[in-house]
């Protein structure tokens, strides 16, 4: 089984960079600087801005210094996502749809 890391990044790699708009200032890059920092292959400048670019779009700040630690510890995504917690599984549902439009966005 793939961690979540790699399948974000692999999924990453499937759609045009022109659908996302300018990235916005106040979000920061977080997401940016935790792909890059991450030693998996695909991961890449261009890639890495993608991604953070659609985070920056669907992520509150919080959602993203969440995921992005998700780059270093994919069991934290797994228990994540395993939560009971309310606001564990509404985060989740976040974090899914940012995945998959990052995938369809940023290959």
């Amino acid at each position: 089984m793939k961690t979540l890391t790699t399948l974000l990044l692999a999924a990453a790699l499937a759609l045009p960079l022109g659908m996302i708009s300018a990235p916005s200032a106040e979000a920061g890059s977080t997401i940016e600087r935790a792909c890059m920092s991450s030693n998996r292959r695909a991961a890449s400048r261009p890639l890495c801005d993608c991604i953070q670019r659609v985070a920056d779009q669907m992520l509150t700040r919080r959602d993203q210094r969440m995921a992005a630690k998700f780059f270093k510890d994919p069991h934290r995504a797994q228990e994540v996502r395993q939560s009971d917690r309310a606001s564990d599984e509404a985060f989740w549902k976040r974090y899914k749809a940012f995945g998959t439009t990052a995938g369809n966005v940023c290959s």
